[in-house]
């Protein structure tokens, strides 16, 4: 794949629910060290848009490429060890942690590298000592989730997600389920990454900072992109009627 070719494509891509379309026909493109947001009023897709880039939902129909790897939906089923290689490149955060309770931040954070890439022991725990460290919670390494706030398990979420190395990270309201006081250190990390040119997709609510660090937005509506550009050209100038209205909640 050439620098100027996006790190992900998504071309027509839709997911029914029998005869609801969730998502209806969306096309867009990430290019490397871009972090793209997207934006839109509850139950327009958007989190159902993200989780079909993931495969956690199978699309109906459509073709996606993250590199050099293409995926055509509705011809046939994906295999298990397809699945698994496609997720291997695009890493997830969700609203909710999802950390295993049993497990401390540090073991949390090593797990993937042991059991699915099959990184030795120690090498694992090196990495993972680095990725808490990235993430401020070196200190937090011996701890186990429920005596971590929502912001430090939100951020060991990132931490995990970074250890399998993915070449795309989707991000999923990741502050939407944090108190107010919490969010701030969580978006820290995110603008971070986005400085050190990781490639992303992020569902948020959080209009200022996409304002801040978006290279591009895109707006969903009813299981569409109905308008997509810079923070400027979308938060500044929006056109179409739907993202008028859906920003005008953000500015009482």
């Amino acid at each position: 794949m050439s620098d100027a070719s996006p790190m992900i494509e998504v071309r027509d891509l839709a997911k029914s629910y029998g005869r609801v379309e969730a998502v209806r026909g969306v096309s867009l493109a990430v290019r490397r060290g871009e972090a793209q947001f997207v934006i839109g009023p509850s139950g327009c897709g958007k989190s159902t848009f993200l989780r079909c880039i993931n495969l956690l939902e199978e699309p109906s129909a459509g073709w996606l490429r993250v590199g050099d790897t293409v995926i055509e939906f509705g011809r046939h089923r994906l295999s298990a060890r397809e699945q698994a290689r496609h997720r291997s490149q695009v890493g997830m955060v969700f609203q909710q942690f999802h950390l295993f309770p049993h497990m401390t931040a540090l073991q949390n954070v090593m797990e993937g590298l042991v059991t699915v890439k099959r990184t030795d022991r120690h090498e694992a725990r090196r990495q993972a000592e680095l990725l808490l460290e990235k993430v401020g919670l070196a200190d937090k390494r011996d701890v186990y989730p429920r005596h971590l706030s929502g912001g430090q398990a939100q951020r060991v979420a990132i931490a995990r997600a970074l250890a399998m190395q993915p070449r795309v990270l989707l991000l999923d309201e990741v502050t939407s389920a944090l108190d107010p006081e919490l969010v701030g250190e969580v978006l820290e990390v995110i603008r971070q990454l986005t400085l050190e040119g990781m490639t992303m997709i992020l569902v948020t609510h959080e209009m200022a900072f996409a304002r801040e660090v978006a290279h591009r937005i895109v707006f969903m509506d009813e299981g569409q992109i109905v308008e997509s550009g810079t923070a400027e050209e979308v938060l500044d100038h929006p056109r179409n009627p739907r993202l008028q209205s859906f920003l005008r909640r953000f500015r009482r």
